[in-house]
This record gives structure tokens, sequence and C-alpha cells, in this order.
């Protein structure tokens, strides 16, 4: 199936129909209705076409999640440039090297952003506008300042009785040009530009519609990072095509905070990684059920109808009791959770894919989905391993479709290897498949342990029960000298509130320790354990950067 319609005609249409609707608030602070989106666009419109921006130049964004950073997204696409989002959480050194590679002529930034930025080295700037009130905070074209100075000007003169929906005529896209550069936040400290077509956008949108309809004025919270796909799909685009109502939290927030938040915005659709997910059952729903038997619900099914029923009010309630669906994505689900949700009913949507996808190859809702599985394989999207037994024996993942990418920009030796001749494109995850199209995925193959003696070993599968255990908050399994080590940082939180000091914790992380060794084959068991006291460093998406633990001391 090839692009029916324009993507941005998708958009349109919404922001026309939608027209009196909320549409973007940040949240506890201000909100736009969609024609104030659309009066927004227009003037930014008037700014581009003044400064002599044209069809197909490069705009960056870079910011926290705001109203203001989507209506720059918006103004950028519908005027017919290709927007480079770029993660906010990205050092000053790779925002940088972002801009002047990706050939941007303005860039939209954040004040926390632009604080720490340096114009001297992005020489190709013409402009930087602030995404608090879209001011010039830099402007190296007398064009671009005159419109800024006189928009009002220019803004009433041509729309001398206000902008309204007749006035909208946005560009019109064909399935193969590009619409965004995604420079990817990566786990081994490269980032690449994803060049995204309208045809990814579009197919990508759809497959959430037909997955999940959602209705003008249904809340949507928006929790991830806009600068990665992920979020700026299911948390972004999803909602303003269907004319829904998206309330930003400016900042990732604690447990306890995103709770409020959810309690306050009631949203229909939340789209989240699983690490949040992960945190909200383990720190506000099971402390609620009774201790011990909150503890084992993570290890035993619920047989007692009553208990189920009163856990699963518990878990709707902390996810704000309105929800139709709990969109989980951009890392492994730890698998006693999950089997903990589908005990209890509650309605989550696995996803996996990755950018170079935009981000969909896999999914499945949790009513059909095979537990510890990615679903299988999205509309448009054909997924195959590459096994001699793709059942039994784990594979390389790779698909084609509408969602792939074109390439990535600039930089066809490192397009050329990871999509081949034949259009498949190679994830580097390791999978098997069953015989209904369920995706089980093993681990990345850069992750993949290997002995001197030829055992695989698949880190992420031991990581994922070391982390269910007590007192452990994350994990890494590292092979060090033929050794396997676990690097463990504990719930601190947790331990201290039982009593624990620090030498009881080190007890408990070799208790630990004996206990998974029991249920894991000889070649794979942990010698060592490494107690570190801070987090791991991570990805936007919550994927801890391994290349920099690989040789962590012991």
């Amino acid at each position: 199936m090839i692009q029916t319609e324009s993507f941005l005609v998708v958009i349109e249409e919404s922001i026309r129909k939608n027209w009196d609707q909320n549409a973007l608030t940040d949240y506890k602070g201000a909100t736009l209705q969609y024609k104030d989106v659309a009066r927004k666009i227009a003037k930014i419109h008037l700014v581009f076409e003044s400064a002599g921006i044209k069809k197909g130049d490069k705009v960056a964004v870079c910011g926290k999640n705001s109203v203001h950073w989507g209506v720059a997204f918006l103004a950028t696409i519908t005027y017919g440039g290709v927007i480079v989002p770029i993660l906010h959480e990205f050092k000053p050194d790779n925002i940088h090297n972002i801009v002047n590679h990706s050939e941007a002529r303005l860039l939209f930034a954040g004040n926390q952003v632009w604080k720490n930025l340096d114009e001297k080295r992005m020489p190709s700037l013409e402009g930087i506008i602030t995404l608090k009130d879209f001011s010039l905070a830099v402007s190296r074209s007398k064009k671009l300042m005159y419109a800024r100075e006189n928009l009002n000007m220019l803004y009433g003169k041509k729309y001398p009785r206000n902008f309204r929906q007749e006035h909208i005529g946005y560009h019109r896209d064909n399935a193969e040009e590009l619409a965004v550069i995604n420079y990817t936040s990566g786990t081994t400290g490269y980032s690449k530009g994803v060049m995204l077509p309208y045809r990814s956008l579009w197919s990508n949108i759809m497959y959430c519609h037909e997955s999940q309809p959602i209705a003008p004025g249904d809340r949507i919270v928006s929790m991830l990072p806009l600068g990665h796909v992920f979020g700026m799909v299911y948390d972004f685009l999803y909602g303003i095509s269907a004319g829904a109502h998206l309330f930003f939290l400016t900042r990732m927030s604690s447990p306890k905070i995103i709770t409020q938040s959810f309690s306050d915005i009631k949203p229909k659709i939340i789209a989240c990684v699983p690490l949040i997910v992960e945190k909200i059952i383990k720190k506000e729903i099971l402390p609620k059920v009774d201790s011990k038997l909150g503890k084992l619900l993570l290890k035993l099914p619920v047989i007692n109808e009553k208990f189920r029923a009163s856990v699963r009010k518990e878990a709707i309630q902390a996810f704000g009791g309105e929800f139709n669906d709990i969109i989980i994505g951009g890392a492994p689900f730890n698998t006693e959770v999950e089997s903990m949700l589908r005990n209890i009913h509650f309605p989550y949507t696995i996803v996996y894919g990755m950018t170079e996808c935009g981000p969909v190859i896999c999914s499945d809702r949790w009513e059909t989905i095979k537990q510890a599985s990615c679903g299988k394989a999205a509309t448009r999207m054909e997924v195959r391993i590459d096994s001699p037994s793709p059942e039994t024996e784990a594979g390389e993942i790779i698909c084609k479709g509408i969602n792939l990418m074109l390439g990535y920009y600039k930089n066809p030796k490192a397009t050329v290897q990871i999509i081949d001749k034949d259009g498949w494109l190679h994830t580097g995850d390791l999978a098997t498949i069953d015989k209904e199209g369920y995706v089980t995925i093993r681990g990345r193959s850069k992750n993949l342990l290997l002995t001197s003696s030829g055992q695989n070993i698949y880190p992420e599968e031991i990581e994922s029960k070391l982390n269910n255990m007590p007192y452990v908050a994350e994990s890494l399994i590292v092979l060090q000298k033929e050794k396997v080590v676990a690097l463990i940082y504990p719930d601190y939180e947790d331990a201290f509130a039982y009593g624990l000091q620090n030498e009881d914790i080190e007890k408990a992380m070799e208790k630990n320790k004996q206990e998974l060794n029991v249920l894991l084959p000889g070649y794979a068991q942990i010698s060592k354990i490494k107690i570190y006291p801070e987090e791991f460093e991570k990805t936007a998406k919550k994927s801890i950067k391994r290349f920099l633990y690989q040789e962590a001391k012991g």
C-alpha cells in the first residue's frame, strides 16, 4: 500500500475542523487553541517568507517540550521546510555539530539550551529564534531582522480581518519528499541524521489511528522528548492529526509528580518508555497494596478476582483513571512487570521500532500480544528474522516498508551498511519469530556477549531478571576477562526506607546474585557484582549508554 493522501492535508484539515478547541497546553501554564496555533504558524510563515527561507531549507528546533516547540515544528513543515528536531539533552558540542551538519538556516532554541550555545560555532545560521516568545536572539540577516521587527505590520497587511480558517493553505507534500532529519541519540555516542520522508510520517500516524483511534478533544500527556521520533509521533503528531488536546510536561519528573499530572489531566492516551511504567508500578501502586502481597504480584499469578479488581483499580487510578491505552516503547519492557499488568487486565500496547522507521516496526495490544514479544509487523511493514531457523534460533530483525527512512543525511556509507541492496533495513536487534508472526527480541547484536567457548549470552535477559530483585533499581551485564559481571545501581530510597545501610545493601546484592545464578546456565552465571552510587547515563529514550561501562573496574 502506498501513501494515499498528503500528510499535511491531514494536519490542515484537523486545524480547520477543531478551530475553537484547545490544542496545546504547557502543564500548569499557557494553552493555545487550534486557531491560536494556526495564527502563530501564519506569522512564522511570514518571517520565513520575508527572510528568504525556501521550501526544502532546513530549520532546527532544540528545547524542552512546550507549546512553542510544537508551533515551530508545525510552522516549518507546513511551510515546506525540513524540520531538524534536536534533543535538548544533547551536549552543546553535539548541538553545534548537528546544526552545522544539517545546514540549518534558522534555529529555534529554548532558553536553557540557548544559554549554553555559542553562535560563533554555528557560522551558517542566519538567525536564532527563542522558543519562549519567538524573539530574535541572533540575526545575521537584514531581511530576517526586518521581518521580525515589522511582523505585526506584515501580518495586519496580509490579514486585515485576522487570520481565519479559509486562509489556511499549507504546502502539499509528496510521499518521497524529505520532511524530518532526526539525529539519533544512540548508545554509541555517535549521531546520524535519519532522513524521514512524508510517507513515513503518514504511515506511522495512520497506524496510530488504526491501532487506537482518538477523538477531537481527547487529552494526551506528552512526556517523551519531542526531539525523539517516538515522542514526536505518538505524543505530538498523532494527537494534532486527530484534534486532541496535548499537555506538555516541560521536564521529566519523579513518578509522584508524573502521577499527579495524570490525576489532573486525566489523559485518554499515554505514551512512555518502560522505565516510567515500572517506576510508577513499584513506587506508586504496589506500596498501596498489602506490602507482602504487593511484592508477590511480580512473582505469582493473581487468582482471587476481588483482589485482582482492587489492584487493577489502583493501577488505573495511578495513570489518571480515564485512559484507553498506555503505549510502551523505546526500550525492552520488564517481563515480570508485564506479566503483572496482563494478570490484572491492565490496558497497554507494546511498540517496537527505531528512528530509521519513524519509528514503528512491530506492535500489538495486551489482549492479543504474546507475553514478552513485541507484537507483529505493523501495517505497511514487512519483518523477517535473518536466521536458518527463525522460530528457535535468534537472528537479526530485518524489515522493509513505507515507514523506512530515505537514508542517513550526507552519509551514504552508513546508509548502505544498514539498508541492503534489496531494500531490507538491518536493525541490529536479535529475535525469534513464531508461526503466527509474533517477534520476541533477545537482545542487540552489538550487546551480545560471546564467550571463548562460543556461548551466546544475551545481557538484556539477565538484566530483566536482576532488575526485579530486591533493592535493584537498574543493572548492566558485561563480560570481563571471560567472567560475567553485574553492574548495579541500587534502589537506595527503598533500601534506606527498610533500614538498610550501605553494607546491608552489599549483602543484599550478593544474595540476589546467588538466587539469580540458580536460574542461569553455568556459562551465564554472575561471578561478581559492582555497585554504582549513581544512575547509569542514558539516552533520551532512557536506554543506558552501554559503551561507557564496558571497561568498568570491579
